[in-house]
């Protein structure tokens, strides 16, 4: 049998066992997972104690030889990435230490060159979140003499950042420096991912600090790159901030542009924008209709939606928990099963499985501790309950154990095949791996958190941190939580406003029906004719509603009749089906664009061993 062969069985068996287990498998007991909670808690300190004596205030633990290295901007960055789930844990004494010693030590006024997308995501979010718990009685977290501390140096640390959205296209450079602004030597090309995942935590602070600068300039971000998108919808990897053409062109919903595609959902769900979700329901259905290889996901030349990349990487793997936020649930659940069958064959996922030679990608051999496969069982099992998913984070658990735990902390994975350990251990594993492995388990035996119990709706950031749908932040711009509140203008909310509505409404932790619109598939409409969004008139093109289109590159030819090339019309109706949960949707694509990218005939031929030119 050749290698490939062999390699092909064994991932098919592990796929088969791992739906096997779906069906058949009573998943662990309730004591079961109360003691995975605990050995989840124990992680956590394992490695945030080892980060405090052994590398604090640097940012990041070394945690094979116990030491400490400055990685972003050399200002404690493990401990504020930390923040939000020292407060989840419920220990306040450590949390109220933490923020009294970032009030009092911590600067941004440093000579330092800093990347825009990481400080945000890391520093600037966490910061908001610890704020928001720390200054609210409703959380339980509530420290007494804070001052606001915390949001004064976000808001410090977002003015330094602003000199990055000084660009022809509104995309900001990919970094800055926190002193002196944008070097002059800085590159043009920044990923679609860092572009467009600043909307959460600067639009926070805007509701936060009432400037509206820091939502306009990170929404203007996000408009420039979609207004560049391809006439299927489609957005490329990196793009030129100046000129606004695309220097790589493959899309995908993995590296260099995931997080873009979270945002424009998260960012509806948290300030109730309406531009966030049509937007994000053009971009999903693009992507499940080019990129979606049931129950993988490759990627596409963004114009001919040919396959160029047949990759899984591991970033895709906040597919499936992103997919349950907008209720997609049943190929959420297939591509979560596919996903998980690469971790239970090498204890972890690579950066990179080769889709077509079943093996790992070259050069992309590791596992820097990611929480996003983890992110998606956590949401899944939230959504279903369905012990599968306990399962599979007891396997999680015991992977991190047995193969990551080191003197300090908890090391990379330099080589998933080996298990070998690398004497690093970013932020994201005290602020997103642990946290949604003891978020599945808590949910499981109680929940006793405040994500679950408290009074709000949150929010996570791509970073996980918590950003609460508190009056102050949801009902921004004179948009109301429940049926029958009273807007800022005196208005009624209505009731048209179906998933906002629900989203806002419901304590259930069971999502799956709480976040989707009130009516079943046989009370679905022509988007023609309707729309479930209050206030849309479904006779608006995209341009007409929104002020721009998509700005077809300097090569492409422009047809004289341009309606022929016209975006779809309407907000893509999201309909319930009643028999899976699932949001299915209308389509108001001319057949005659493309051929259909998910043919037999041209699935097999676009499945090639190395990435072709674009």
């Amino acid at each position: 049998m050749s290698k490939k062969m062999a390699a092909l069985v064994c991932l098919l068996a592990c796929f088969a066992i791992w739906c096997s287990v779906l069906v058949e498998a009573d998943g662990v007991t309730a004591l079961e997972a109360r003691q995975l909670r605990e050995e989840v808690r124990d992680m956590f300190y394992h490695a945030f104690d080892g980060y405090m004596q052994h590398a604090f205030p640097l940012d990041e633990l070394r945690p094979l030889t116990c030491q400490g290295e400055d990685t972003l901007g050399g200002y404690a960055l493990t401990l504020i990435d930390s923040l939000d789930t020292l407060a989840l844990l419920g220990d306040r004494e450590r949390f109220g230490s933490a923020i009294k010693w970032i009030s009092e030590n911590v600067k941004f006024d440093i000579n330092k060159t800093v990347s825009v997308f990481e400080t945000t995501i890391r520093v600037l979010g966490g910061l908001l979140s610890a704020h928001l718990i720390a200054s609210d009685y409703s959380t339980g977290m509530k420290i007494q003499n804070y001052d606001d501390e915390l949001l004064h140096l976000a808001e410090d640390l977002a003015r330094r950042m602003l000199p990055a959205f000084e660009t022809p296209t509104g995309i900001p450079f990919g970094s800055v420096n926190l002193l002196h602004g944008v070097d002059k030597y800085e590159s043009k090309i920044t990923s679609t991912a860092g572009g467009g995942t600043l909307t959460l935590e600067f639009g926070v602070l805007s509701r936060l600090t009432n400037d509206p600068i820091f939502e306009q300039v990170t929404k203007n971000a996000v408009r420039g790159i979609w207004a560049r998108r391809s006439k299927i919808n489609l957005v490329g990897a990196h793009i030129n901030v100046f000129s606004g053409d695309w220097t790589q062109k493959d899309a995908g919903i993995g590296t260099s542009i995931d997080s873009f595609y979270e945002y424009l959902l998260k960012a509806y769900l948290l300030f109730g924008d309406e531009e966030y979700l049509f937007m994000f329901q053009e971009a999903y259905k693009a992507a499940m209709h080019y990129l979606f290889h049931d129950p993988w996901y490759v990627e596409v030349n963004m114009n001919s939606a040919i396959t160029v990349w047949p990759l899984f990487n591991s970033l895709q793997a906040f597919w499936p928990g992103l997919q349950v936020l907008y209720g997609d649930i049943a190929p959420a659940m297939r591509t979560h099963a596919a996903f998980f069958s690469v971790w239970k064959k090498y204890g972890f996922t690579p950066e990179g499985f080769n889709l077509a030679s079943l093996s790992i990608q070259s050069g992309q051999r590791s596992y820097p501790l990611r929480p996003e496969l983890i992110e998606s069982t956590y949401w899944l099992f939230k959504a279903t309950r369905d012990f599968r998913y306990l399962d599979a984070g007891r396997d999680m658990i015991a992977s991190l154990q047995y193969g990551a735990k080191c003197p300090c902390g908890y090391c990379h994975i330099s080589d998933v095949e080996s298990h070998e350990q690398e004497d690093h251990m970013e932020s994201f594993f005290l602020a997103e791996t642990v946290k949604y492995l003891w978020l599945l388990f808590d949910l499981a035996v109680g929940p006793d958190n405040m994500v679950e119990n408290g009074p709000y709706k949150y929010v996570f950031s791509t970073e996980g941190h918590l950003l609460p749908a508190t009056p102050e932040i949801a009902l921004a711009n004179e948009r109301c939580s429940y049926l029958g509140a009273f807007c800022k203008n005196g208005g009624k909310r209505d009731a048209s406003e179906a998933i906002s509505f629900s989203y806002h409404e419901s304590n259930d932790t069971r999502i799956v029906n709480a976040w989707l619109p009130p009516f079943s598939s046989s009370e679905a409409h022509d988007s023609s004719t309707s729309s479930s969004i209050k206030g849309f008139c479904p006779a608006l093109t995209h341009d007409q509603k929104f002020g721009f289109s998509y700005i077809l590159e300097k090569h492409e030819a422009y047809d004289a009749d341009l309606s022929g090339h016209a975006q779809s019309d309407s907000a893509v109706v999201a309909v319930m089906n009643a028999s899976y949960g699932t949001i299915m949707h209308e389509q108001n694509q001319d057949p005659n664009e493309l051929t259909d990218a998910n043919s037999s005939d041209e699935t097999h031929s676009q499945f090639v061993g190395e990435k072709n030119p674009t």
